[in-house]
């Protein structure tokens, strides 16, 4: 008998979902696509929202070429996606709507409301999650009172709901559960003082679950549709991507901080313990839960958002192209504040990264190829900025700068960041947050071990690239002063 095994990992992204297969061994790992599709927001009378019908469509599309890919038969199932956003559903198990989507205005205004009652200091103390407008949290006092909210008798994050429909098991796996600010991130638990004093009931939540958790078996009736040989069961993993993509860093050691690339930039470190101080609060990092009693202290910025929406505006040009007459662009002639709320909604972004450095008394990017340095340039410098934050409130030294996702695919970005931190980056794996997920499965399953034996093995089987930093960082201190002065 072979002793590897067969996993999907349901990896969901804010714009597109794909399924992946790993094969598992105690020696090996091998990662394929079986099936990727597009996740698109839709915009309704009532505000922007998931179309999670689709998304379950796709899932279920995946599944079926996974079980193809593996004569028809899966060890596992797990699903990772981005975090904060969440169903709602009656006393009989039904959906109440679509899911409201991050970018929906409707959380406007709401942080001041939330902190007139718990102010900001006291949350961040209590639940160790950095302000954004869209956490859990300010969602849910935004919808208070609304018939949805009233009508809803269970709340599930986004990779759970999955999972319900998946098992008909409910539960609320906890690194995502740690990022709506509701977990107090030194017991690992609900904060209940926190959800008491806002009025935000617990027992709508189903009951915590840990990454390598069993989540129940597929349903018969998503058996006949896949075409898998059953049982199949579904496993808890990291279900916040990120959780599954730190899982995935193939660090050594313990000096070393992390950049998972995507839409988002989450840049910072691994601790043993939240930093909870008000210097921590001031400087916008959070405390999200990761495997094995690991926090992932880290900051939030735009990235690759920026390109996406600018390359959607252009009417997607070829991106190698573009990114090599960025190469030959002008270094650090005009920088944004990556981190920027201006930059969060869709629509009109090469127009908004123009003003923002006209409004800066800086040279106003025209070129397609301008604009893209412009982005690639102030990602770099704010990767700089969160990785040398996050040394100096943890009291945590790094010697190199792990970049994992889809941010590895660009190397004009890997060596910026390698030159603005003044550190070695090591790029890679492309589908970290994918491999985190299977490695999960695979732990609990045997076949691996801890979380350094996850990342032996995929330093051992997975392809790196090593930039090293060019020349002093003189330059890029004198922009990020330039940006903090503007």
């Amino acid at each position: 008998m072979s002793a590897e095994k067969s996993y999907a990992a349901v990896d969901l992204g804010a714009s597109s979902g794909r399924v992946m297969v790993g094969r598992v061994g105690p020696d090996s790992l091998e990662l394929a696509e079986a099936h990727r599709f597009p996740n698109r927001p839709v915009r309704v009378p009532e505000g922007l929202r998931w179309d999670v019908l689709g998304l379950y469509a796709g899932v279920l599309d995946g599944l079926r070429a996974a079980g193809a890919h593996c004569g028809g038969r899966l060890d596992s199932v797990g699903i990772d996606s981005w975090a904060v956003d969440y169903g709602l559903l009656d006393a009989d198990g039904a959906l109440l709507g679509n899911p409201v989507h991050y970018r929906d205005p409707r959380t406007e205004g709401v942080a001041e409301k939330v902190w007139a009652t718990v102010p900001a200091e006291e949350l961040y103390a209590a639940t160790g999650l950095q302000y954004a407008p869209f956490n859990t949290l300010y969602q849910l006092t935004a919808a208070r009172s609304t018939a949805q909210l009233d009508g809803a008798r269970r709340l599930l994050l986004m990779p759970d709901l999955l999972t319900y429909w998946l098992t008909g098991e409910q539960g609320t796996e906890l690194t995502n559960a740690s990022t709506t600010q509701l977990i107090d991130p030194r017991t690992r638990d609900w904060a209940y003082d926190v959800a008491s004093r806002l009025g935000i009931d617990l027992d709508l939540f189903a009951p915590l679950r840990r990454p390598g958790a069993p989540a129940g078996l597929l349903r018969g009736e998503v058996l006949e549709e896949t075409g898998l040989a059953g049982p199949v069961p579904v496993t808890a993993v990291g279900s916040h991507d990120t959780a599954s993509a730190v899982a995935a860093v193939p660090a050594s050691g313990e000096r070393f901080a992390y950049i998972c690339t995507g839409t988002w930039s989450l840049a910072g470190l691994e601790l043993d313990a939240p930093v909870l101080t008000e210097e921590s609060r001031a400087a916008n990092f959070t405390n999200e839960l990761g495997l094995d009693g690991t926090v992932r202290y880290l900051r939030n910025i735009m990235g690759l958002w920026l390109l996406q929406e600018c390359v959607r505006a252009w009417g997607d040009p070829d991106l190698g192209a573009l990114l090599l007459e960025a190469s030959k662009a002008p270094a650090l002639r005009s920088v944004v504040d990556a981190g920027d709320a201006a930059f969060l909604a869709p629509g009109r972004m090469p127009e908004r990264i123009a003003e923002a450095c006209r409004l800066s008394g800086q040279p106003v990017p025209e070129s397609p190829a301008e604009v893209t340095r412009c982005i690639l340039d102030s990602l770099a410098l704010a990767h700089r900025r969160a990785v040398q934050d996050a040394q100096r409130l943890a009291g945590h030294a790094v010697d190199v700068v792990h970049v994992v996702g889809g941010g590895t695919r660009n190397a004009l970005l890997c060596q910026l960041t390698a030159d603005a931190c003044g550190l070695p980056v090591v790029a890679g794996p492309t589908e970290a947050a994918a491999l985190g997920n299977v490695l999960v499965q695979a732990r609990a399953h045997g076949l691996v071990g801890d979380l350094a034996g996850m990342r032996r093995l995929l330093v051992n089987t997975q392809p790196l690239t090593r930039y090293e930093p060019r020349g002093g960082t003189e330059r890029w201190h004198a922009a990020q002063a330039r940006l903090a002065r503007d």
